[in-house]
């Protein structure tokens, strides 16, 4: 008895580890806490961050709404790139922060309003880095797209202009959250 219970002990904590090891490589800890210190003393929400991880394979969750207060994912989606961000026999992306590129570009931004436009409801994005400063004038915006899938597999999402999509049901998912904060959420993409 006393050996299964040691055997179980030790399955639980080696499964424990391999989660979080997972979570830290799909959401490095270090990103986490370069926008938690970011975020100090700014007039933004405290307490949820959004990342996209584009060095994960883009069939695969690498967008997070991350509750920065608790250490927790409160949502995993899949998220496009851009069609221009694609580098020809390569898994590795460009990006880029030039009009007409069509490549996603790095770094945070300020979830602004909603509006609804040709692809239903969607969010402005105001880049707050010079590798994304002009996401206003690109018109890079966040919303949703039929051909986003809701579940991981090995197939690639569908490519984007440069806009960040989502399935309509992650897409929806994540407006509850942006439409309940008081203030702005940040969105942090990286590579």
């Amino acid at each position: 008895m006393m050996k299964q219970f040691i055997f179980l002990f030790l399955f639980i904590i080696s499964c424990s580890k391999t989660q979080s090891q997972q979570s830290q490589s799909v959401l490095p800890a270090t990103k986490i806490a370069e926008i938690k210190d970011f975020l100090k003393g700014k007039n933004y929400n405290q307490e949820i961050a959004v990342f996209i991880n584009f060095k994960t394979h883009s069939g695969k969750y690498r967008y997070f709404v991350y509750d920065l207060k608790n250490d927790k994912f409160l949502q995993k989606a899949i998220v496009s790139h851009g069609s221009g961000s694609v580098v020809s026999r390569s898994n590795d992306l460009k990006f880029s922060n030039v009009e007409g590129s069509y490549q996603s570009s790095l770094g945070k931004y300020e979830i602004r309003e909603s509006y609804v436009g040709k692809f239903g409801k969607a969010y402005r994005l105001q880049g707050l880095d010079s590798t994304n400063n002009n996401a206003l004038q690109r018109a890079i915006v966040l919303h949703s797209f039929d051909c986003i899938p809701n579940q991981e597999s090995e197939n690639l999402a569908c490519l984007s202009l440069s806009c960040p999509m989502l399935s309509k049901i992650a897409f929806n998912q994540t407006a509850k959250y942006i439409d309940q904060s008081k203030k702005p959420i940040i969105l942090f993409a990286f590579y």
